[in-house]
């Protein structure tokens, strides 16, 4: 009998010091998936972090350089100034700082100026037109010293021509001229022949990122 006793004694030992190292296994398991989810959690937090940072405008600034428009305009014997260098293609909500007026290219506002034969009377903003010669858009262009019929027929021409868009653009050095993904041109005025040969050349031209792309459903004003 008291073999018995002392063997049901032992039996009960080792069932409640399984149990304990049992529930000491199962906190250790709580501890560890407690901690794990921490980190993973602060990892979420530091990403969102970086992700906003890389997103907002070089930390507040309303003007970001862009690198990869480095490079430089060659003269054409047909004095289409063709642009030499890298132009960025990312979509960025920043303002950009062009290396020439009108820019020619570079990275751009997700949304595009309409440009189906659109004529628009108050300056744009150039992230946006920029996305339109992107699209294979010539962008028609003048300041103040730009005579008022040329101005006129201009229009006209723009109207009846699909992926052409115009708008006045007071910054630039010459009084009219005419711009397609990565080339530019100088014109005397609307009669200029070369007005005609650059929009045969260059509107859904070879130079075109992305040729069929829409002038329509974008920016109308």
């Amino acid at each position: 009998m008291g073999s018995a006793k002392k063997s049901s004694a032992a039996r009960s030992a080792r069932i409640e010091e399984m149990r304990r190292a049992e529930q000491a296994r199962e906190r250790r398991t709580r501890i560890l998936v407690i901690a794990a989810s921490v980190v993973v959690v602060a990892g979420l937090v530091a990403g969102t972090v970086v992700l906003v940072q890389s997103q907002s405008d070089d930390g507040g600034s309303s003007t970001a350089s862009d690198g990869k428009n480095a490079g430089e305009f060659v003269t054409g014997k047909d004095g289409v100034r063709a642009w030499k260098g890298e132009l960025g293609r990312n979509h960025v909500t920043k303002a950009v700082d062009y290396p020439v007026t009108p820019p020619v290219g570079g990275d751009h506002n997700p949304v595009w100026m309409n440009c189906n034969g659109d004529v628009y009377t108050d300056e744009l903003n150039n992230t946006n037109a920029v996305h339109s010669l992107e699209h294979g858009a010539v962008w028609v262009t003048y300041n103040a010293s730009a005579g008022e019929a040329d101005v006129e027929a201009l229009a006209a021409k723009v109207k009846k021509t699909p992926y052409t868009l115009m708008s006045p653009v007071d910054g630039q050095k010459d009084p009219i001229m005419l711009s397609a993904w990565g080339h530019q041109r100088t014109v005397t005025g609307a009669d200029d022949p070369d007005v005609d040969a650059f929009l045969a050349k260059f509107v859904q031209g070879e130079q075109t990122p992305e040729p069929g792309a829409a002038c329509t459903n974008g920016l109308s004003k």
